[in-house]
């Protein structure tokens, strides 16, 4: 099942946000300093304008928190959740000047974590039913890795390593240094439990990775029928992921092949932002 634990009280996401509103905000919103008093009360809807896999509400919260602890944001909808067009997924209640400030950051946060879980559910979607896995990779946004991924989980996906330190993952470079596949793993581990991971781009390599019995082997950029042949090659023995260049129009015959896991970088590298937009009534 996937993981949907928010990750509201993360530092790394407090941190992020505080960069986004000090960014946005520098020394004070001019506009909303001048042209609103500083009693006036707003009600702010965040709708969303056309279909999408509702995320990152739990960040708009947070963006509020950080900027004015007196407005309130009461989420109407789940995290992941489907919605149709004109679906309100958050109301903001408060301090009119506030409610204002923050809607950029709110809006930015919501629409990218909105888009990378729309778009997972559709690669999801793609290979149900053939038993294959989607993973993110680590070409996220760089400093929103957390939020990123968390979209993904929200879509439907999984993660892959969230980064360098909690898996090893052997790749071509890594095997030449180290004097080939199997003095790589050995020096691994040699030092370290952590799970392994062997990159391969031909037939030859798969045939030597599989001996060392790592926990998974990434093959990288092959055809279908490459695909096909690493699985007759590996026998079961070892889990298979396939990466590079996958799409919505790819991915189904390659999940076909059997292989468990299919990385996909465009879930995180070039997703487009959902469309989401803020209603906004004073009181």
């Amino acid at each position: 099942m996937t993981d949907l634990r928010i990750p509201s009280g993360d530092e790394a996401v407090s941190r992020l946000i505080a960069l986004a509103l000090a960014e946005d905000i520098g020394a004070g919103d001019i506009t909303c300093e001048l042209l609103i008093d500083a009693d006036q009360q707003a009600q702010m809807a965040l709708v969303a304008r056309g279909p999408i896999v509702a995320c990152g509400m739990f960040a708009a919260a947070e963006v509020y928190r950080q900027l004015d602890a007196s407005v309130t944001v009461e989420v109407v909808v789940e995290e992941g959740q489907v919605v149709e067009a004109g679906v309100t997924l958050a109301v903001v209640r408060g301090c009119a000047r506030s409610v204002l400030t923050g809607e950029r950051t709110a809006l930015n946060l919501m629409q990218r974590l909105s888009g990378v879980a729309g778009l997972t559910r559709q690669f999801v979607a793609a290979v149900e039913g053939t038993g294959a896995v989607i993973l993110d990779t680590r070409k996220t946004m760089p400093g929103m890795r957390v939020l990123d991924k968390f979209a993904v989980r929200a879509g439907g996906g999984q993660n892959h390593r969230m980064r360098l330190d909690d898996m090893v993952l052997v790749k071509d470079n890594h095997i030449a240094l180290a004097g080939g596949i199997e003095a790589a793993v050995a020096r691994v581990r040699g030092h370290s439990r952590l799970p392994v991971v062997i990159e391969c781009d031909t037939l030859e390599q798969v045939e030597r990775a599989v001996q060392v019995l790592p926990e998974r082997i990434l093959l990288d950029n092959m055809s279908v029928a490459q695909i096909k042949e690493a699985l007759a090659l590996v026998a079961g023995r070892v889990k298979l992921e396939a990466s590079g260049n996958v799409s919505l129009e790819t991915v189904r015959e390659i999940a076909g092949t059997g292989v468990g896991y299919i990385s996909v970088g465009k879930l995180t590298h070039s997703v487009q932002a959902a469309d989401i937009g803020a209603d906004i009534s004073f009181t």
